[in-house]
Formats: structure tokens, C-alpha cells, sequence
């Protein structure tokens, strides 16, 4: 199973992308030191931190003709990686 499923792109990564700083969903059982063992050796780069966070799903309701259902989105687990001065990652690149 892969670490890295995929980086997190919104506007707010963007921003942090200019100082280093990268966010990515991960595998829920990676710890912090397999996610920057798994960034160093895809990209080539030095991670000098990792923090992680566990995102609970959100509730997802919807009316149907006979009834009312009720479920939930999966949980997810980010990592945000921050690199080592002067260093950059090409996320965009394999889009």
C-alpha cells in the first residue's frame, strides 16, 4: 500500500507552496517518519517536518421517495511536509 495517495491541492496549499510547505493525503496506519521517508524518496527532496491530522468525514444526508438516508464520508489523514530551506517540489508537473 502507498503512503502518498495524492497532494492536496486548494487555494490555501497554494499559498503555503511558496514557503515550502506541502500538504498530502495519506495512508491512515503511515506514521511521520514512513510519510517522510515516502517524500524524500519520491521527489528528491530534504523534509525538515511533518504534522499530521485525521480529518472525520462529514455527514451526507438525502431524501429519497420513500425515505430519509442517512450516511457518512470516509475519514482522511493529512500530512502537511515541510521541506528544507530552498527547496521545491513540482506538484503540477504530473497533472
Amino acid at each position: 500500500m502507498p503512503v502518498l495517495k495524492k497532494p492536496v491541492i486548494n487555494e490555501k496549499f497554494a499559498k503555503l507552496n511558496q514557503q515550502g510547505v506541502y500538504g498530502f493525503i495519506v495512508d491512515k496506519d503511515a506514521n511521520k517518519i514512513e510519510i517522510k521517508k515516502a517524500v524524500e524518496t519520491m521527489f528528491g527532496v530534504n523534509v525538515d517536518s511533518v504534522n499530521t491530522m485525521i480529518s472525520i468525514g462529514k455527514v451526507k444526508n438525502r431524501s429519497t421517495k420513500t425515505r430519509f438516508i442517512s450516511g457518512r464520508k470516509s475519514s482522511v489523514k493529512k500530512a502537511i511536509v515541510t521541506l528544507a530551506k530552498g527547496e521545491t517540489i513540482d506538484i503540477y508537473a504530473a497533472i
